[in-house]
C-alpha cells in the first residue's frame, strides 16, 4: 500500500479490517492518537463496519472501494456505556452518514466481450456494441484467415439478448464470449431526481421494498 498507492506508513500499519465478510474491497483504519479505552470498542467498531459495508446507504447493497478512517472518538468513562449495544448502532450510523457525504455512486459490473467475426460484418458488430452502450478496446485480424478478433467492454445490464442481436445483425457470422472483467462507477448526481443514476437507485430501492427517496442526513443523528 505504501509503495504502490502512496499510503502513509502509519495508516498502513493500523488497518483494523476489510469488509464486508472480512474480505471485501473496503477498509477501516484507525488514524487516532492517544484515545483512551479505544481498544475496548475495536471489536464493536469492526462489527458495525461489517454491517454497514454489507448494507450500504444507497440501496442496501455491498459497498465497494470505500476507505473509512476513524479520526476521533469520545468515550464515556463508565465501561457500561462502552458496550456493543451502544457502539455498534452508533458506529454504523456514522459510517452510513460518511458515505452519503462523500458523493457516492453505484458500481456496475462490466463484461469483457471477445468476438470472432468476418471482415464483412465488422460494421454490424460495432453497431450492436454501440447500441448496447459498450465500446471496442481492440480489433485485430487473424493472420492467414478472413476473421477478426474484437474485444469490447459491455455493461452486464446491457448484455441480456446481446448474443441473439449480434447473430441477427451479422447473419450468424459473429461468435461472442462474455466474461466478467471489472467494476465501473456510474456517473451521475444522486440528488437530482431527473438524473439516470438517481432513477436507477430509486428503482432498485423500490424493488427491495425500501423508500424510493434516499434518507436525509438527519436520519443518522442520535435521536436521544
Amino acid at each position: 500500500l505504501v509503495d504502490n498507492y502512496g499510503w502513509d506508513p502509519n495508516d498502513a500499519r493500523r488497518i483494523w479490517c476489510f469488509g464486508p465478510n472480512t474480505t471485501g474491497a473496503n477498509l477501516l483504519t484507525d488514524t487516532t492518537f492517544g484515545i483512551q479505552y479505544l481498544n475496548e470498542i475495536k471489536d464493536s467498531c469492526v462489527a458495525a463496519f461489517q454491517w454497514a459495508t454489507k448494507e450500504g446507504a444507497l440501496c442496501d447493497e455491498n459497498m465497494r472501494g470505500v476507505h473509512f478512517k476513524v479520526r476521533d472518538v469520545t468515550l464515556h468513562s463508565d465501561a457500561i456505556h462502552r458496550g456493543g449495544g451502544q457502539i455498534i448502532p452508533t458506529m454504523r450510523r456514522v459510517l452510513l452518514a460518511s458515505q452519503m457525504t462523500a458523493q457516492p455512486t453505484l458500481a456496475e459490473p462490466i463484461y469483457l466481450v471477445e468476438i470472432v467475426t468476418t471482415v464483412g460484418t465488422l460494421s454490424g458488430v460495432h453497431m450492436v456494441i454501440s447500441r448496447r452502450k459498450g465500446h471496442v478496446i481492440a480489433e485485430e485480424p487473424r493472420t492467414g484467415t478472413p476473421l477478426y478478433n474484437i474485444k469490447a467492454y459491455l455493461p452486464v445490464r446491457s448484455s441480456f439478448g446481446f448474443a441473439e442481436e449480434l447473430r441477427a445483425e451479422t447473419s450468424g457470422q459473429a461468435f461472442p464470449q462474455c466474461s466478467f472483467d471489472h467494476w465501473e462507477a456510474i456517473r451521475g448526481d444522486i440528488s437530482d431526481p431527473n438524473d439516470k443514476l438517481a432513477q436507477l437507485i430509486a428503482s432498485v430501492r423500490k424493488r427491495k421494498g425500501l423508500s424510493e427517496v434516499l434518507p436525509p442526513l438527519d436520519t443518522y443523528l442520535d435521536k436521544l
